[in-house]
């Protein structure tokens, strides 16, 4: 009952807020704290489900106090599991949730450039996401050859030749591309990603030193975002 009443309150929330979204000015800017500052993110209104849902449990205060359980690097920084709170030195962490998934929303020109957030998920078929759990890309920069091989990897997938600028100049995890929801970008400080992602850890990825995060958000006009940070919105 638990899962299908929070299923139902995304669902009302995802409405409204696309309504509230194709109207408005605005725009929420996400802080991500961490041991070496902040990072900034903007989440994409052509996910809005894994949007509305984010906000909702970065309103809620849900992730502040929670760890980066699992980093590996070269590849990804990931975080947002309710036992990390307050998991034992060494525990293993990953497999906690809030009850319920979100639909896949799996675009192509959403894909895997160092920085985005993108949502974790388990092996189900419909490739439908944790209701909780995320990941910020890392990745590496690729080169003609190695990026050739990442993209025989998933062999359905198009690349455009933008998306393979991108992986060899700023880098990324271009085999993920496809199977995980891409629903937002850090817009600043990417360096942060690294000093996580570069942090000693055990055999199961888990940090030997806990990596404690805060989320928050604050709604601000755009035209200020871009200013800001850099960041142009396309709609």
């Amino acid at each position: 009952m638990k899962g299908i009443v929070a299923v139902v309150y995304i669902l009302t929330l995802f409405t409204l807020n696309k309504s509230v979204q194709a109207q408005s000015r605005k725009d929420y800017l996400v802080t991500i704290g961490t041991p070496w500052g902040k990072m900034h993110a903007v989440l994409f209104d052509k996910t809005p489900k894994h949007k509305a849902n984010f906000l909702k449990l970065v309103d809620d205060k849900f992730y502040n106090g929670l760890l980066f359980h699992r980093i590996i690097t070269g590849f990804m920084i990931q975080g947002g599991d309710p036992n990390s709170r307050k998991a034992k030195p060494q525990e293993m962490l990953g497999n906690g949730d809030v009850g319920y998934k979100i639909d896949a929303e799996i675009l192509p020109d959403l894909f895997h450039k160092k920085g985005v957030l993108a949502a974790a998920r388990d092996n189900n078929p419909a490739k439908a996401s944790s209701g909780c759990q995320y990941y910020i890309v890392q990745g590496r920069i690729w080169n003609d050859s190695t990026l050739h091989q990442q993209m025989a990897r998933t062999p359905e997938r198009v690349f455009t030749e933008q998306q393979k600028q991108i992986y060899k100049t700023i880098g990324g995890a271009p085999h993920l591309d496809g199977n995980y929801t891409v629903f937002g970008q850090v817009i600043d400080n990417l360096w942060i990603i690294d000093s996580v992602a570069t942090q000693k850890r055990n055999a199961q990825n888990r940090p030997l030193v806990d990596l404690p995060m805060t989320i928050s958000c604050k709604k601000m006009r755009k035209k200020k975002i871009t200013k800001l940070y850099g960041w142009n919105f396309m709609d």
